[in-house]
């Protein structure tokens, strides 16, 4: 049996050459082992920094993209009914065909388009599991993926981790909206896919049908796959509505659309999300699927497939958010944080420009320590870490939750 020596310091390093020697004498043979990341430049994620920080100096958190308060009874009592009901062995691959046909009837009665719930949508463990099955599936080593920033940080390294090329556009302050002169100019031969987030995390604004056609006109007759995140699709205010890929049917033709119950249902932590896309596409996807998941927590996805049977459980989310979007930004309306109203997502991005010239990421850490109340810096989803100046708060808390971070806001 050969001799196997595992290096652990560099310490050891310096008898390496008279343990190989003696090893050889011995009649054995050396093996140095190294392991080295697939993905060597990812760091600790700003979310995990910014909430710790916030524990440490119990700030108040809007940082992360997560409720203060709970999900409605109702659907608590129908999931642990379905656990009592005999939901807790394997769902079906697909998912619970009840809930995949709540989804159809859901993209129906919103989008007038249809997916066949039997092989056309999927339930996944959370949207981002989703995102990363669809890159999974279609991504090589040299194909490029058109990502436009700042963008939700999983996109990236699941492109790298797959051999791809992420090919970034930047959005640029104060509008953030597309050129797709540009995005016409990034696309090559090597183009294999392109992800869209509307409404869009962390900015909070929305792509328009206008965008959307172009998106769809730049793409017809290739192969380029657009993948749709769209987790935020109940909550969109003013009036707007929200633009989904599969409205443009030449687009929906080559399009993932990628949903929530977490964000929808305020529950995080239960990670149950799913997508949609062609018959050809899904059976691609499935491939992957089934050795990456198979199935996800099957009283969660009974429990949610009968909430989802009242339609107002999801089509009275925007009115509900814009309430906490509009109280928080009258709170602060006289502060020295300059805004547009979001008008997506339950995020809120405000501009310091007018109260310091500190790095973003400065600036937050700062006033989690100092003031009391966390938030999340965007250069660190944009190209070379570019700084506008701004940050993204989350509203999706309690009113006085809401109150007492305006009350700190309003002294900075």
């Amino acid at each position: 049996m050969a001799n196997i020596l595992f290096i652990k310091s560099n310490k050891i390093l310096i008898r390496r050459t008279y343990i190989q020697e003696l090893l050889v004498k011995l009649g054995g043979r050396f093996y140095l082992m190294q392991h080295t990341s697939k993905l060597p430049d990812v760091k600790t994620t700003i979310f995990s920094i910014m909430s710790g920080l916030a524990k440490t100096h119990n700030a108040i958190n809007l940082s992360q993209g997560f409720p203060d308060f709970e999900s409605d009874k109702t659907l608590t009592d129908l999931v642990c009914k379905a656990m009592n009901s005999g939901y807790n062995q394997y769902a079906p691959m697909y998912g619970n065909l009840e809930l995949r046909q709540a989804i159809a009837k859901k993209i129906e009665l919103l989008y007038n388009t249809s997916y066949h719930p039997d092989n056309e949508i999927t339930v996944t463990a959370g949207a981002t599991q989703a995102i990363f099955t669809v890159i999974n599936t279609f991504i090589r080593e040299g194909d490029e993926v058109i990502i436009f920033k700042p963008a939700y940080d999983s996109y990236e390294p699941a492109v790298k981790l797959n051999g791809g090329t992420p090919i970034a556009i930047q959005l640029e302050a104060p509008f953030f909206g597309v050129d797709w002169d540009l995005v016409r100019q990034k696309i090559s031969s090597r183009t294999k896919m392109i992800i869209v987030n509307t409404p869009h995390n962390p900015l909070g604004t929305v792509f328009s049908k206008a965008d959307m056609l172009q998106l769809q006109d730049l793409t017809k007759n290739t192969d380029i796959i657009v993948l749709s995140d769209e987790v935020y699709e109940h909550m969109i205010y003013d009036g707007e509505q929200h633009q989904s890929a599969c409205l443009f049917p030449d687009l929906k033709k080559r399009s993932f659309v990628v949903a929530s119950f977490c964000k929808t249902f305020h529950n995080t932590g239960w990670r149950i999300g799913y997508c949609c896309a062609p018959k050809e596409l899904m059976d691609l996807f499935m491939q992957v699927h089934q050795f990456n998941v198979f199935c996800v927590h099957h009283p969660t996805q009974k429990g949610i497939a009968d909430y989802m049977q009242e339609p107002k459980h999801y089509l009275e989310l925007s009115a509900f958010y814009q309430q906490k979007r509009d109280l928080f930004l009258n709170l602060i309306k006289d502060s020295r944080f300059k805004f547009k109203p979001s008008k997506g997502t339950y995020f809120q991005v405000l501009d310091y420009s007018a109260i310091t010239d500190e790095y973003d990421v400065d600036f937050a850490k700062r006033l989690t320590v100092e003031s009391g109340i966390a938030s999340i810096p965007l250069s660190v989803f944009n190209t070379n870490n570019i700084d506008h100046k701004v940050l993204r708060f989350c509203f999706a808390k309690k009113d006085d939750t809401l109150k007492r971070a305006a009350d700190i806001l309003n002294t900075i």
